[in-house]
């Protein structure tokens, strides 16, 4: 069977914080309505890499990036693209939970006001619950959509943070370390989340946890030293690794 066509072709991206090098020659193709997941020991340049896909390394100055990043089949780095627009479609969720001090019900609708989705209130309503619903976080606040988001548990807040993106219907869903200040019960409703929400977006997470990696994804990347080392398939990479180093990482002789 033939693979569809990738969401993100990347090739050859080198990047820089200055004169230092953090990103050497990665190249990968991400496809639609997977789980790619990114691994590997901290400062391998994984988060890095996750924030060239709707660059928001753009916000740091003195750094600059080599190599082309396409998202279907359009340079994001070109010079005439909109910024807003890119990342309404590629949408970020952060490992820290990072709610509007707002109610539940205008965290959700910040996005289609800003973006103009509509100006309909019953439509803005419609868009609320059905972003509510898509994060699993509805039948929770339903009668809370008033109370400030702050309020919530971490793992309601963070589900709260994926509504208020999946609100102005991104096409792909940037997850950076989503559950790791998350117990492990909130943990399991984000990765059920996932599966759900792959259905209809392409999903790209970097996780510390191998094991999270194991569970939820369908392609993963081994970063070190900020090289891509190996990206296969999940269950390829899990138990029988090209690459010496991959294997060495996963079974906990590196790391």
């Amino acid at each position: 069977m033939d693979k569809p066509e990738p969401v993100f072709k990347i090739r050859n991206v080198d990047f820089y914080y200055g004169s230092v090098l953090a990103l050497h020659q990665v190249s990968m193709d991400v496809l639609p309505n997977l789980i790619t997941a990114l691994i590997g020991p901290s400062g391998c340049g994984k988060s890095t890499f996750l924030r060239c896909l709707n660059r928001m390394n753009d916000t740091i100055s003195g750094t600059h990036i080599e190599g082309q990043i396409h998202l279907n089949g359009a340079d994001i780095y070109n010079k005439d693209i909109d910024l807003a627009n890119l990342r309404q479609r590629v949408g970020m969720v952060f490992q820290k939970p990072n709610p509007f001090p707002q109610s539940v019900f205008d965290n959700v609708a910040f996005g289609p006001r800003v973006v103009g989705l509509t100006k309909d209130k019953n439509e803005l309503d419609m868009i609320v619950e059905r972003s509510l619903r898509q994060a699993a976080l509805w039948d929770e606040v339903k009668d809370h959509l008033d109370e400030n988001a702050l309020s919530f548990s971490l793992g309601e807040q963070q589900r709260l943070c994926i509504a208020r993106l999946l609100a102005v219907q991104p096409e792909v869903i940037l997850m950076d370390e989503p559950a790791s200040a998350l117990d492990p019960i909130a943990t399991l409703r984000i990765e059920e989340l996932m599966f759900e929400l792959k259905k209809n977006y392409t999903i790209i997470i970097v996780t510390h946890n191998m094991q999270q990696a194991a569970r939820v994804s369908d392609y993963t990347g081994l970063f070190w030293l900020g090289e891509l080392v190996e990206f296969s398939p999940t269950e390829n990479m899990f138990t029988r690794p090209e690459k010496q180093l991959s294997e060495d990482y996963i079974t906990g002789k590196l790391g």
